[in-house]
């Protein structure tokens, strides 16, 4: 299931990076689909197609991301530092030593 996962992750990391960066500073998506006035696939259609491809990708990467989060943590216990000190701590006896005399 992990590398599934993470298979999906990696093809939506690149494709998000393909995505953002056909588009222009300005939001013109590099001048995609002509300059003619009225047509399907105009400057500003195509801002917004790739603006919503953009926001679609992002969500995906972020579900992904928890996605392998929770399963690399999946069957751990929850431990604290606190507790892994304590268990490697010297055994340190209940009594005091008794001084020889000499």
């Amino acid at each position: 299931m992990t590398t599934i996962l993470l298979t999906i992750h990696i093809m939506i990391a690149v494709a998000l990076v393909g995505v953002v960066l056909l588009q222009r500073s300005e939001g013109g998506a590099l001048g995609i689909g002509g300059s003619g006035g009225g047509g399907f696939m105009t400057a500003r259609g195509t801002a917004n197609l790739l603006t919503r491809i953009t926001t679609f990708l992002a969500a995906a990467f972020f579900l992904t991301s928890i996605g392998l989060a929770i399963l690399a943590g999946n069957g751990r216990q929850s431990t604290s530092i606190v507790d892994e000190v304590i268990q490697s701590a010297p055994v340190i006896p209940e009594t005091p030593a008794v001084p020889t005399e000499q």
